[in-house]
């Protein structure tokens, strides 16, 4: 089998996948953070588990990417930067900021991160320094600059509900309050929002069926567990402002 057939097939493997992955999450929510529970084996700290699962993401990406054949031409320079701003904070800064570290995370919920991100990680380092072709002025192309303006406005929403969740309590509190301020105006899950936005800037800079991918893995993995935030938020605060919505603004 030659490497395009394999890629091929894990593309349309992992596009299955999400399918499955979007209808289990609405029936089984899954097992770390709040919704932490029993029964779902041996466990590691949540800071551990946030740096295995994203880990993959920026290590294997450099990796892979540089094997590729266009790894010195400016295009793919340009998205190796992009994936790097988002993934060298989210598995080596954002872990060892936010709170509650310690608390317990499935390994088996980390594992499957790992994998997802190793697969996902060679989609798309491969596609933008190996499969790709992009012509000169790719640069100043309208799809490239209007998915770099959509990344980074992903990517300050994501940081700004970041912050907001690392802030909520004062130093010494526990427990859960209703999180305020940004997008929080609007939605339960802005952080999950941002990523979305993020990831489909991304694919439209990229202009490539791997970007797409992950947007629709992205949006499998999240709108289920926005959901069920929004709806542990609403169980567990009877004065939860009633006109959020749980993920996107005025919609849903």
């Amino acid at each position: 089998m030659t490497e395009p057939q394999l890629y091929q097939y894990l593309w349309w493997g992992m596009m299955a996948l999400s399918l499955v992955t979007f209808v289990a999450l609405f029936v089984i929510t899954a097992p770390y953070g709040r919704h932490n529970r029993a029964g779902w084996g041996p466990t590691i700290s949540s800071t551990a588990g946030w740096v295995l699962m994203e880990a993959p993401a920026s290590l294997a990406f450099l990796a892979f990417y540089f094997w590729g054949e266009h790894r010195a031409e400016a295009a793919p320079l340009a998205l190796l930067l992009l994936w790097q701003l988002h993934y060298v904070n989210r598995a080596f800064i954002y872990p060892f900021r936010r709170r509650g570290g310690e608390k317990p995370m499935p390994l088996a919920v980390a594992a499957m991160g790992f994998s997802f991100n190793l697969a996902n990680t060679y989609l798309n380092a491969r596609f933008v320094s190996h499969f790709a072709h992009y012509p000169d002025g790719w640069l100043v192309d309208p799809r490239f600059l209007g998915g770099v303006a959509l990344f980074i406005i992903g990517f300050l929403i994501n940081q700004h509900a970041d912050q907001v969740l690392r802030t909520l309590r004062a130093p010494g509190e526990s427990g859960y309050k209703i999180p305020a301020g940004g997008l929080y105006r609007f939605v339960s899950a802005p952080n999950y929002f941002g990523e979305l936005v993020e990831w489909s800037g991304f694919a439209l800079a990229a202009w490539s069926p791997a970007g797409l991918g992950f947007v629709i893995w992205t949006a499998a993995n999240l709108v289920p567990r926005a959901w069920a935030n929004h709806r542990w938020y609403r169980q567990t605060f009877p004065n939860y402002p009633t006109g959020r919505r749980a993920l996107v603004p005025f919609l849903f």
